[in-house]
């Protein structure tokens, strides 16, 4: 008698189990402790499945990489939709649950150029709409673009969120409170406090705040 044959619905449960494991793993203990047995007692299948559903670890590191990646894409462009675009934005890239797989992908693409491809791809993709959607945001509420190129003040965000997860991880926090505190006070003398996320309608227009034009330059 004929084995009977996986259904598209075992194959998507499996799959994602398989892509789940990965992930668990590396923010547990690294990515080289991700192996084919690991992953396949973690979750809870044959070893010869992550081969059938993968083929290499390659393409496995990849497919959990872009899924991420998607996933955070989905929530990058709710984010700019925001009332208050910079805060959403500050709060998503100093989501350290993220950086934290972030990181290891970086450091496991030292040694996968294919997983070092996928994140300069996405790198770019990300860079590019947040420029689009708030270099005109960011000039409306009167900064001298000149001075404060809207491309660098995302990127310091960005670049300032995984300092901090890096040096976070040797329980290093000098300074720390002090610098999210400096940069959380410049996005209010922007955007105004933080308003609770249900408190606005994600898609409405973001609020200019209005200040004398002495206020248009970053800490002046």
């Amino acid at each position: 008698m004929a084995p009977a044959r996986r259904s598209p619905a075992d194959d998507s449960v499996t799959r994602t189990a398989l892509l789940d494991a990965a992930a668990a793993i590396m923010l547990e203990e690294g990515y080289a402790a991700v192996t084919t047995r690991r992953l396949a007692q973690r979750a809870g299948v044959n070893n010869g499945l992550v081969s059938y559903y993968f083929g290499t670890m390659d393409a496995l590191f990849v497919e959990l990489f872009r899924r991420g990646a998607e996933r955070s894409l989905a929530r990058l462009r709710t984010v700019l939709r925001s009332p208050q675009p910079l805060w959403a934005l500050w709060e998503l890239t100093h989501d350290f649950t993220s950086n934290a797989l972030t990181m290891e992908f970086i450091a496991l693409a030292n040694h996968r150029k294919a997983i070092r491809a996928q994140i300069a791809e996405y790198s770019a993709t990300f860079r590019t709409l947040q420029l689009e959607a708030l270099s005109g945001v960011i000039e409306g509420y009167g900064v001298d673009p000149e001075r404060w190129p809207p491309s660098s003040l995302i990127l310091a965000m960005a670049a300032v969120s995984r300092f901090l997860h890096m040096e976070d991880a040797f329980d290093v926090h000098i300074g720390h409170a002090e610098l999210v505190a400096v940069i959380e006070r410049e996005i209010a003398a922007l955007e105004g406090e933080r308003q609770p996320a249900d408190a606005h309608r994600i898609g409405s227009s973001p609020k200019t705040v209005v200040r004398s034009s002495s206020r248009g330059e970053l800490g002046s």
